[in-house]
C-alpha cells in the first residue's frame, strides 16, 4: 500500500519525473510513492531513473487504457 500518491495523468515528459523527485525528497526512507502517469514514455522514464539514482521500484505497470502505474520506495 502506498504511503503517497502522485497524479501525473496528463502531463508530457518530463515533468512526470521532476514531479516523482520532488516528492520523494519530501518524504521519510521506506515510504511508498504510487505515481500514475499516461505519458508514452513513463515506463522508461521511471526505470531509468530509479536505476540512475538508487531508488527500489517495486511495480510498473500499464492498463488496457494507456496508463500507467508506478510504485517507487523512497
Amino acid at each position: 500500500m502506498a504511503d503517497e500518491k502522485l497524479n501525473c495523468l496528463g502531463m508530457k515528459c518530463p515533468q512526470p519525473i521532476l514531479k516523482v523527485v520532488a516528492k520523494i525528497k519530501q518524504m521519510n526512507p521506506g515510504d511508498m510513492l504510487e505515481i500514475e502517469a499516461d505519458c508514452p514514455s513513463f515506463p522508461s522514464d521511471i526505470k531509468a531513473w530509479a536505476e540512475k539514482t538508487g531508488r527500489i521500484l517495486m511495480l510498473c505497470s500499464t492498463d488496457a487504457d494507456g496508463k500507467h502505474t508506478a510504485q517507487i520506495q523512497a
